[in-house]
């Protein structure tokens, strides 16, 4: 029984250091020469896929994978830097980040070798765009309760069912997807899931777009009729995703991306507030990065326990218990503290800006799971069920 959680102190190196300047360097570059504009989303496709080639050059996707599979086996902290200057600058990465997060090494680590060897070089390249396809309208982040149906056929597996709350679906190459293969059993829930590569131009898949109040369309129900999967796409083994789920979890869970998503409306504040904030603002300010940075800390150790080979699963879901939290409200902590701002100019980028953080901030419980979920995934860390 595990009755503690730690998150040992972890300093990014100079080597990371160097490679972050490279990539402000980078992203700077790309943002004088009209390519995207950090704050605003960026809506356009095109601008995403011809990024995500950008980067792949750069060799900035793929960063950690084994050469022989075309990665550079770099470490997990590099990717960080990476990660996170991408982020904060709202850089256009939807193409590859999902792929380079954790598809990519859910493949690695149990896909067959000719999916190996036919789509992680695609991915290292910018040119294959994934999603994941867990949640379901009548489960949502109860994994345990997935009833989307894989049953046999003759070379391969037949998908029915559904899935909700899928990131990009409609423009994804493809889907990493747990499926239910066989029924749990009394002592043990967790059998009878498993997972596989889904192409999703494949007959029988309809994307079901999801509209948002932030005007922002990238959630979909994807519907699967009877979609035939070859044999060579399933992903581990029958019956045994569930550890290999929370595998994946693990890294989706811990990166900066979980806390921040709305980070435009802090930095909005910074520059509304000038060098010379007022001491309403300044103790706001103050306080926001405080908090800011403790999340940062908890993220990167949770980054060095991902690089020594650990599978710290609890750990990422406190981060993304506590990232979800700070940045669903930061928006209003912002606007707050910016009440008494007068109108101009400045204020009205502000405002824009502000709006559509405020619109997003609601669904991004939704996001690699609701915190009810996670607080029991934590509860099970500490030994508590």
């Amino acid at each position: 029984m595990q009755s503690t959680l730690e998150f040992p102190p972890l300093r990014l190196p100079e080597r990371v250091q160097r490679l972050r300047d490279e990539v402000r360097a980078f992203i700077r570059a790309e943002i004088d020469a009209g390519s995207f504009d950090p704050d605003a989303p960026e809506t356009d496709w095109e601008v995403h896929k011809a990024f995500a080639r950008k980067v792949g050059a750069r060799g900035w996707i793929g960063m950690t994978w084994p050469r022989r599979y075309g990665g550079q086996e770099r470490s997990f902290l590099d990717r960080y830097v990476v990660n996170e200057e991408m982020l904060v600058a709202n850089a256009p990465n939807t193409v590859y980040f999902t792929a380079d997060r954790q598809s990519g090494p859910t493949l690695i680590r149990y896909a067959s070798e000719r999916i190996k060897a036919q789509v992680l070089p695609r991915i290292i390249a910018g040119e294959a765009c994934f999603s994941i396809g867990m949640s379901e309208p009548d489960s949502g982040s109860d994994l345990f309760a997935a009833k989307c149906r894989a049953t046999r056929a003759e070379g391969g597996w037949k998908i029915s069912g559904s899935k909700i709350w899928t990131t990009n679906a409609h423009r994804s190459d493809y889907m990493i997807g747990l499926f239910r293969t066989s029924a749990p059993t009394a002592d043990n829930r967790r059998h009878g899931l498993t997972s596989f590569l889904v192409g999703m131009t494949a007959p029988g898949i309809t994307c079901n777009l999801i509209d948002q109040m932030s005007g922002v369309r990238d959630f979909n129900e994807v519907v699967f009729d009877d979609v035939f999967i070859p044999d060579d796409q399933l992903i581990g083994e029958v019956d045994g995703a569930w550890k290999q789920a929370t595998t994946e979890l693990a890294y989706e869970r811990s990166g900066p991306e979980r806390f921040l998503e709305t980070y435009a409306a802090l930095r909005g504040l910074v520059a509304l507030a000038g060098p010379s904030p007022d001491p309403r603002q300044a103790e706001a300010i103050g306080r926001l990065v405080a908090e800011l940075h403790a999340l940062r800390r908890m993220s990167v150790s949770v980054a060095g326990m991902l690089e020594a080979g650990r599978e710290p699963v609890a750990e990422a879901a406190i981060v993304k218990d506590l990232g979800t939290i700070w940045e669903q409200d930061l928006p209003q902590r912002v606007r707050d503290a910016a009440a008494l701002i007068p109108p101009g100019p400045a204020r009205d980028d502000f405002d824009r800006i502000l709006h559509f953080n405020m619109r997003i901030a609601p669904k991004l419980t939704i996001q690699g799971g609701t915190t009810e979920i996670l607080r029991g995934v934590i509860a099970r860390g500490l030994g508590l069920r």
